[in-house]
C-alpha cells in the first residue's frame, strides 16, 4: 500500500529542525489558519518590503485581490480564479509599468517577450498532445511550425511576384505583386495543412516505438532546416529564398486598417498581436480540455499507459496515435503562421532543431499531461530565454565582478533545470493528477520499501 508523501514544504522544514511543524500548524483553529496567518505574513512583507520603494496603490489593491482570493471559499474560487487569471493577463499591456513599483522585483517581462510567450504556449500545448496524452516522443515538432510560417510566407508576401491577388489582406494595395491572402484565413488553413502533414508524415513513423520513433522524428527536425535553406528552386519554384527568407508578410487587421497602422502607447502593433496570441491560447486550451475529455483523448491516454493492452481492449493504434500526431500539427502550424506574421519574415534559422527539444523541455518542467503545467513551463522557459538569462547575467556581472555572457550557455542551463526537476520533480513542476499518483506509487509503493511490523511473514 502506497504511504502519503509529505508536501515538499513540509519535508524542508523537517529537514531544517523542525520536525513537528506540520502537526503544530493544523492544531491551530482552522479560522486562523485560513484568514488571520496569510493576513499577518502580508502584514509582515508589507512592513519589510514597502520602505525600500515607494508605496504605490496599484501594489495594494494586487494585496487585496490576493487575499480575498485566497480566503475565498473552494468552489467560487475555482470560478473566480481563471477569471482573475484572464483578465490580467489581457490588460497586461496596460498595467506593466506599474509593475515596476513591486518591492524587491524590478524586472517584469516586457509586451515584446510576451508575443512569443503566447505563441510557445500554443506550441507548447500541441506537442502535449503527442507527448503528453499519447506518450508518443517527437523531436521533430520544429517541423510543423516551420510549415505554418511558410503557409503564411507563401500566400500573404510577394514571393510569388508573377501572381497578383488579394483575398482580405489588410493594408495591402491593390495590385501589389504577390498572392496576398487574409492572415486570420490563413492562420486556419495553416492548421489544416500541417495537420495533413502530421498525417503524411506519421502514417510511415508511427508504427515504431520508442527510441525508434525519437530517432525518425529527430531525422525530420533536422532535414528541414536544409530543405529551407536550400529551396530556391524547386521544380524551378522559389519555395523558401534560401538563406535571405522571405520578407515583408503582410500584417492582420480587418479591411484597410491592419495591426502595423497603430504607434500608441498602448494600443500598438505589439499589443495587437499579443491579444491575437491569448486569443490563440484560449482556443488551444479549450481545444486540449475537451479532446483529454473526449473517447478519443481517453484512447490516447490508454495507448501512452500501455500501448499493448489498448490494442488487446480494442483501441485501433495507428489511426489514434496518427489523429494524435494531426492534432498536434495542427496547433503547430496555427503557432507558425501567428510567429511569422509577428516577425513579418520567416528566415530558415528561425527553425533550427533546438527549438523542438526547447518546446519539449516546456511539456517537462511544466508537467506532461496538464494543461496548465505546460503553459508554466512555456511561460517561464521563454521569458528566461528573450529576457531572464540576460537580466541574471547582468546582476550577477555587476554585483560579483565576473564577465560571463550566460545566454551563451542557455542550453546547458536548460539541461541542468531538467536534470533537477528529473531528480527532484520527475513528475514536473504541475503534474496530471493521474501522473503523480503514478510517481508516488512508484516512488513509495513497493512493499520491499516498507518496513516490516515485527511477527510479520516475508
Amino acid at each position: 500500500m502506497a504511504r502519503h508523501r509529505d508536501p515538499l514544504l513540509w519535508r524542508g522544514l523537517a529537514a531544517a529542525g523542525f520536525p513537528g511543524a506540520r502537526v503544530r500548524w493544523l492544531e491551530l483553529p482552522g479560522s486562523f489558519r485560513r484568514y488571520v496567518f496569510p493576513l499577518l505574513v502580508l502584514g509582515v512583507l508589507l512592513l519589510v518590503f514597502l520602505p525600500l520603494r515607494n508605496p504605490d496603490p496599484g501594489f495594494l489593491i494586487t494585496c487585496a485581490i490576493a487575499y480575498a482570493l485566497w480566503v475565498m471559499p473552494r468552489v467560487p474560487r475555482k470560478i473566480v480564479l481563471p477569471l482573475v487569471v484572464v483578465a490580467l493577463a489581457f490588460l497586461y499591456p496596460l498595467y506593466v509599468d506599474k509593475l515596476y513599483a513591486l518591492p524587491v522585483l524590478e524586472t517584469f517581462p516586457a509586451m515584446t517577450t510576451m508575443v512569443p510567450v503566447a505563441i510557445f504556449m500554443v506550441m507548447a500545448l500541441g506537442l502535449n498532445m503527442v507527448v503528453g496524452y499519447a506518450g508518443l516522443l517527437d523531436l521533430g515538432y520544429v517541423v510543423f511550425y516551420a510549415i505554418g510560417a511558410y503557409v503564411a510566407a507563401w500566400f500573404a508576401s510577394p514571393i510569388f511576384a508573377g501572381a497578383t491577388s488579394n483575398f482580405g489582406a489588410a493594408g495591402v494595395a491593390p495590385g501589389f505583386p504577390g498572392i496576398h491572402i487574409s492572415i486570420w484565413i490563413l492562420i486556419l488553413a495553416a492548421g489544416i495543412i500541417t495537420a495533413v502533414f502530421g498525417v503524411i508524415i506519421g502514417l510511415p513513423t508511427l508504427r515504431l516505438r520508442g527510441d525508434y520513433l525519437a530517432i525518425v522524428t529527430l531525422g525530420f527536425g533536422e532535414i528541414l532546416p536544409q530543405v529551407a535553406r536550400n529551396g530556391e528552386n524547386v521544380f524551378g519554384f522559389n519555395l523558401t529564398n534560401g538563406p535571405r527568407g522571405i520578407t515583408p508578410i503582410d500584417s492582420p487587421g480587418f479591411g484597410g486598417w491592419s495591426f502595423l497602422s497603430e504607434a500608441g502607447t498602448y494600443l500598438n502593433p505589439t499589443t495587437f498581436f499579443y491579444w491575437g496570441g491569448l486569443v490563440l491560447v484560449a482556443i488551444t486550451i479549450f481545444s486540449s480540455w475537451r479532446l483529454r475529455d473526449s473517447r478519443l483523448g481517453r484512447a490516447w491516454i490508454a495507448i501512452r499507459e500501455d500501448e499493448t493492452a489498448a490494442a488487446a481492449m480494442g483501441v485501433p493504434l495507428m489511426r489514434t496515435k496518427t489523429w494524435s500526431y494531426a492534432a498536434g500539427a495542427f496547433f503547430g502550424g496555427l503557432a507558425g503562421c501567428w510567429f511569422a506574421a509577428y516577425k513579418t519574415g520567416v528566415f530558415p534559422d528561425d527553425f533550427y532543431f533546438q527549438i523542438s527539444i526547447f518546446v519539449l523541455c516546456m511539456v517537462i518542467l511544466g508537467g506532461m499531461g496538464n494543461i496548465w503545467g505546460v503553459l508554466l513551463g512555456a511561460a517561464f522557459l521563454t521569458y528566461l530565454d528573450i529576457e531572464g538569462l540576460g537580466n541574471i547575467g547582468a546582476w550577477v556581472n555587476d554585483n560579483v565582478g565576473t564577465n560571463i555572457d550566460i545566454p551563451q550557455i542557455k542550453f546547458g542551463i536548460y539541461g541542468l533545470i531538467i536534470l533537477a526537476v528529473m531528480l527532484f520533480r520527475p513528475q514536473g513542476l504541475l503534474p496530471e493528477a493521474r501522473r503523480k499518483a503514478e510517481f508516488e506509487d512508484a516512488l513509495h509503493g513497493d512493499e520491499l520499501s516498507e518496513p516490516k511490523v515485527a511477527g510479520e511473514r516475508s
